[in-house]
């Protein structure tokens, strides 16, 4: 068996595995790309810890990047030694024993919420970055939780009073919308229409995703979502604000339906995070947690740190 189907096994028998580590995820995002998985293993051979990854490569450059739409990746161990230090650091060393040997240019990865791989792979010498994303983990009381969000925020519910939410909407109708709200600003859009289409076929194949709008009684569409999950959090993992209707309180609505959904389905709710200023002060105000995770890299080959400045230059110059 290769390890992809071992990793597929192992997965499907596993009581929780992160939505953005399944096989079916992998292969979704990755569809058309190369993606493979490092095992960890115990001294009876039973899998431990294992790393997908999106292997890419660039002339005679190969690199792991985190596929698009997917924020948190990394290495997952089994539920046994997740508190364990030391079992995590033996796990984190034969993975990296194995990176060391696929003849890398560099390394990227952003790790989980409270992951031990990180602080073990920094002993090994990788190195690590804070990010932020923003959770509220407590949605028992809907109505403590408005009145926990900022005053900003309850007013715009207010103006929203006239709109309401649906869930039939279109994939392609979404990808439209969005592309429509991100050229209003003039933005393009950073995924495939082909993309978005073959990830919520996958997930809709598991009941793992949910396109939610925020409509007028025209039927104009004023916001909308699209929303993943798994067993412990949902995703606000593809927002699209329409800037025609920026001040009808659309996109507080549509955060506050989101959380329904979540507490609907019994799980926590998180934002996908955002290192965007912007976008954090917009979280912040609904009365969210900043979770710290970290994102790990390490460059094999020193000369890959200009490619990539050439390569940033280039980006740069296309706008």
């Amino acid at each position: 068996m290769t390890n992809k189907e071992r990793y597929s096994a192992w997965a499907a028998a596993q009581e929780y595995v992160p939505l953005f580590m399944m096989p079916w995820w992998m292969d979704a995002v990755c569809a058309g790309k190369e993606w493979d998985v490092l095992l960890a293993e115990d001294s009876e051979g039973n899998i431990v810890g294992a790393m997908p990854y999106l292997l890419r490569k660039r002339l005679w450059y190969k690199y792991i990047l985190m596929p698009q739409q997917t924020p948190v990746g990394g290495i997952w161990v089994t539920p046994d030694i997740t508190a364990d230090k030391w079992k995590t650091a033996e796990v984190c060393r034969q993975i990296k024993e194995q990176l060391d040997g696929m003849g890398l240019a560099y390394y990227y990865q952003q790790f989980l919420p409270g992951s031990l791989c990180v602080d073990a792979l920094q002993a090994l010498g990788f190195k690590k970055k804070e990010r932020v994303t923003y959770r509220v983990d407590d949605l028992s009381d809907l109505n403590k939780l408005i009145e926990s969000f900022s005053k900003n925020k309850r007013r715009q519910l207010q103006k929203a009073l006239s709109l309401h939410a649906e869930r039939n909407m279109d994939i392609e109708d979404f990808y439209r919308f969005h592309t429509q709200c991100l050229a209003a600003r003039k933005r393009k859009i950073s995924y495939t229409r082909e993309f978005l289409l073959v990830l919520e076929r996958k997930a809709k194949r598991f009941n793992q995703c949910e396109i939610l709008s925020i409509c007028d009684a025209d039927g104009h569409v004023h916001a909308a979502a699209f929303l993943v999950w798994d067993k412990s959090y949902m995703y606000y993992l593809i927002p699209a604000y329409d800037p025609t209707y920026a001040d009808s309180g659309a996109g507080a609505l549509l955060v506050l339906e989101a959380m329904k959904r979540a507490r609907e389905k019994h799980v926590m709710f998180d934002f996908e995070g955002s290192m965007s200023k912007g976008t954090a002060k917009h979280y912040k105000q609904f009365a969210s947690t900043p979770t710290p995770y970290y994102a790990v890299e390490k460059y094999y080959k020193p000369i890959f740190r200009l490619a990539i400045w050439f390569q940033k230059l280039r980006e740069i110059g296309m706008h």
